[in-house]
């Protein structure tokens, strides 16, 4: 009984084959390495651009899918810019001496990235312009600017993980 168990536990991954499950990377079996190109800044925000980059680095380095490389070696490049980030008060809080004055307590921070994804030497894109979007909620605490600037890199870290997901399964 316990042969047949575990010979039906052996089959199964095998007779799950044709069921179209796939494991592992969804891009195209060329295509094997892709590079970063410097990201442009659109924005007001300051050092936006150098950190949407080395975001979007680590998140093609997190995901597996490509081997991330330089340019020149590179089977595609991906090309970014940061076309958006607004900020907007998510919740309130009073102070302790007044009840009359509130404050912001929690702030929502959101960053578009516009991205494209081109084979070096032809013409036609291999992914057209599209857009990516983060939001997260974040603390303004003592110092409203670093809680700014900590909401901002939460915020690309999530659209840049969305950059990510888009280039390798826009298939």
């Amino acid at each position: 009984m316990k042969r047949f168990l575990l010979l039906c536990l052996a089959a199964l991954p095998v007779l799950s084959g044709g069921c179209g499950y796939r494991v592992g990377s969804l891009m195209h079996p060329q295509i094997q390495t892709v590079a970063v190109a410097p990201v442009t800044n659109e924005t007001l925000a300051y050092n936006v651009a150098s950190q949407v980059r080395g975001l979007l680095c680590e998140a093609f380095m997190v995901d597996g899918s490509l081997k991330l490389v330089d340019e020149k070696s590179a089977d595609c490049i991906v090309y970014a810019r940061v076309t958006q980030i607004t900020f907007s008060e998510s919740s309130w809080s009073s102070t302790d001496d007044d009840d009359d004055l509130f404050t912001p307590n929690e702030w929502n921070c959101n960053l578009t990235i516009e991205y494209t994804v081109i084979i070096p030497g032809r013409a036609a894109p291999l992914v057209s312009a599209r857009t990516a979007t983060g939001s997260v909620i974040f603390e303004g605490g003592a110092d409203l600017e670093i809680g700014r600037l900590n909401g901002i890199r939460q915020a690309a870290y999530m659209a840049a993980k969305n950059v990510v997901s888009g280039v390798t399964e826009a298939w």
